[in-house]
């Protein structure tokens, strides 16, 4: 068709649109648990720094994986990820240690894009 666009298939992890964000996200949360009480340092700080950087770290490790369900489940556990840093934001919010509200809409952004791009891997015919 005149004036489609193809874009060209990701070469590596750092290709993909949702790593990008993923990673954003990561980046935002450190520098968001840098205000949170020292007493927090073994606990909610590393606990929600620990679930962000799992989410792009298995986007990256499902990446190359070759069958759709194994590359779909690591999807899955990114998915997981992200919720169970949804709820450390909110814990934090609700201790009063900050507003969360840019990383939580960076997290929904994060999910979405992850679930309509695990939803294109099973139905791809490739």
């Amino acid at each position: 068709m005149a004036g489609e666009v193809t874009k060209a298939p990701a070469k590596n992890f750092q290709d993909l649109l949702v790593w990008g964000k993923a990673h954003q996200l990561v980046l935002n949360v450190y520098a968001l648990t840098e205000d949170f009480p020292g007493t927090e340092k073994y606990g909610l700080t590393s606990q929600l720094r620990r679930s962000a950087v799992s989410v792009p770290a298995n986007i990256a490790e499902g990446f190359k994986r070759q069958g759709k369900l194994d590359k779909v489940r690591f999807f899955n556990i990114a998915q997981s990820s992200l919720e169970e840093s949804r709820y450390y934001l909110i814990l934090a919010r609700d201790l009063d240690y900050c507003d969360p509200r840019p990383q939580m809409s960076q997290l929904e952004e994060v999910s979405k894009i992850l679930d309509a791009y695990a939803k294109s891997i099973l139905t791809s015919n490739t």
